[in-house]
């Protein structure tokens, strides 16, 4: 139900590359195929939510920054209208980077949905993974805020601290993407430019 397009055009001022993948072109572990943007298709999408037994759709809180992303704000206000053509009714609980991270840092999180946006400074998908998919028994998942904790996915996230054959470890990344790219833990928007 998301137009990526049509939030760089009229959000972003074309200063954002829609993406289908929340893994940036230059993170090892990046694939093109990972990273085909999905088609709009709300009649796809209308369908979807029948299936998952939700024919008249739901309601959910978006919980958004108003200060830390490039148009942070008008990025969910563009998503809420775009799903609320397929039935989702979202109330949009657009507040500061100060009051927004926490309710996603909280264990248990205070929030269902959430925008976030993630940089790599490693360049390895194994720093998307500690912090985004990790459970939080331990050190990892500080913004796994989705709750998701599968403790196969949490071993081959630690796995990749520890193995030194590159093709191994790039095997053991790519095996996490396929899980966690189909499961869709996080549905990517874009990657903001840098004006």
């Amino acid at each position: 139900a998301i137009d990526r397009e049509a939030i760089k055009r009229a959000v972003m001022r074309g200063q954002s590359i829609p993406a289908g993948s929340i893994v940036p072109p230059f993170v090892n572990g990046y694939t093109k195929e990972m990273d085909a943007v999905p088609k709009v298709d709300l009649d796809g999408a209308k369908k979807l939510l029948t299936e998952a037994g939700l024919p008249n759709g739901f309601s959910a809180r978006l919980d958004c920054p108003n200060d830390r992303y490039v148009s942070d704000e008008g990025i969910c206000q563009a998503v809420s209208a775009m799903l609320a053509k397929v039935g989702i009714k979202i109330t949009l609980n657009s507040q500061s980077k100060t009051k927004h991270f926490p309710l996603i840092e909280k264990n248990p999180p205070e929030t269902d949905f959430f925008l976030l946006g993630w940089g790599v400074p490693t360049y390895d998908s194994h720093y998307i993974f500690t912090f985004l998919y990790g459970g939080r028994e331990g050190k990892e998942g500080a913004f796994n805020g989705t709750r998701l904790n599968n403790p196969e996915i949490n071993k081959k996230i630690q796995s990749l601290t520890s193995e030194t054959d590159l093709a191994k470890r790039n095997a053991t990344i790519a095996e996490l993407w396929k899980t966690l790219h189909e499961e869709t833990i996080y549905i990517p928007l874009h990657n903001q430019t840098l004006a």
